[in-house]
């Protein structure tokens, strides 16, 4: 008798963990999935975007689990681990392939990316460098599909509050006649050649090429374009340098340089800079420009050491903060710089 109840219990665990269970599992969250969907719709329509659009869209949508096992893996949230050294990243991504094809890409666009610099100020080899750090020149932009991505990541809620308003934007993007086809981009919701998600496609994607479309998946024209409006938003500053390479002496009372507040945001990234001071007073200091290319004494920076003191520091000025402001990583915003640097040699 005994034995016979153990059986049966086998028997009922199969059950519960077998084909069945899971399917009635994924139903049930299909049905939830789909509540939330219908939850948004009044939000869309004071939006502007029709039920026609949502009608079509969101019976095709179902949970993407790949998507929240991608965000869940995020690092965050913990200790932060020890900040490595700068210069093997920079091996990595001011290397001498993708400086190579920057100077093809940077030459291909010469005639769009002079008139685009002219009206905006932005040097045409930072919109090269941001075109090749997000997307090798376009070579992999991505192939998550934007808008089953996002739903899935608002559903899913641990971060709904940054996610929802990107797929509402992405629905916007689909109902303003962007075809779904070209709605793809990471699992994180960025598209196109500049890697934009969907709220700043909508904000500052521009027209590069004359054609009353924003493109920003097919036409250099429109992604290059967009990138510096990008930064025109961001406060770019026309005439003056992202940064400058210097050398440091070893006798610099860094304790009395830095920085008195702390920010709100990215204050990982920002905690490592000094406090301003300008480019006269850092040459006072006994700093030195590497290359010999010294921005004028009124221009304000601060420092950084990305690999410590002793090695290559950096003289960073207001529009190194527009560059964070697209991507707040100093390793990125340094690469970016050094990549856009090397392009226009």
């Amino acid at each position: 008798m005994r034995s016979i109840i153990f059986l049966a219990i086998l028997c009922l665990g199969a059950v519960l963990t077998g084909p069945l269970f899971d399917g009635s599992a994924r139903a049930q969250e299909n049905v939830a999935f789909r509540s939330y969907l219908e939850s948004i719709r009044p939000k869309a329509r004071a939006m502007g975007i029709r039920d026609a659009t949502l009608d079509s869209v969101f019976p095709t949508l179902t949970p993407n689990p790949r998507v929240i096992e991608l965000d869940q893996n995020q690092p965050g949230g913990g200790a932060y681990s020890p900040i490595p050294n700068f210069e093997p990243y920079r091996q990595r991504h001011v290397d001498a392939a993708r400086i190579s094809r920057g100077r093809v890409a940077y030459q291909a666009n010469r005639a769009r990316l002079a008139r685009i610099e002219a009206e905006t100020g932005v040097p045409e080899e930072i919109m090269v460098a941001i075109y090749g750090h997000e997307t090798n020149y376009g070579s992999y932009t991505g192939d998550f599909d934007l808008i089953r991505s996002l739903a899935t990541l608002a559903y899913e809620g641990r971060r709904r509050s940054l996610f929802e308003p990107e797929l509402l934007a992405t629905l916007k993007m689909l109902d303003s006649g962007v075809p779904r086809s070209r709605l793809v981009g990471s699992w994180a919701g960025a598209t196109g050649y500049p890697q934009f998600l969907p709220s700043v496609y909508l904000r500052l994607g521009k027209d590069g090429d004359g054609d009353g479309r924003v493109d920003i998946w097919n036409s250099e024209a429109d992604a290059l374009a967009s990138i510096a409006n990008y930064f025109v938003n961001a406060g770019w500053r026309r005439g003056q340098p992202w940064g400058v390479a210097v050398s440091v002496p070893g006798g610099l009372d860094r304790a009395s340089l830095a920085a008195r507040t702390s920010p709100a945001r990215c204050p990982r990234v920002f905690n490592r800079h000094s406090r301003w001071l300008s480019m006269a007073e850092w040459r006072r200091l006994g700093v030195t420009s590497i290359a010999g290319n010294w921005p004028p004494d009124t221009v304000m920076a601060t420092l950084l050491e990305p690999d410590g003191p002793g090695k290559t520091a950096y003289l960073l000025t207001s529009n190194y903060r527009a560059i964070l402001d697209y991507n707040c990583s100093n390793f990125y915003a340094l690469s970016v710089g050094l990549l856009a640097d090397a392009v226009r040699q």
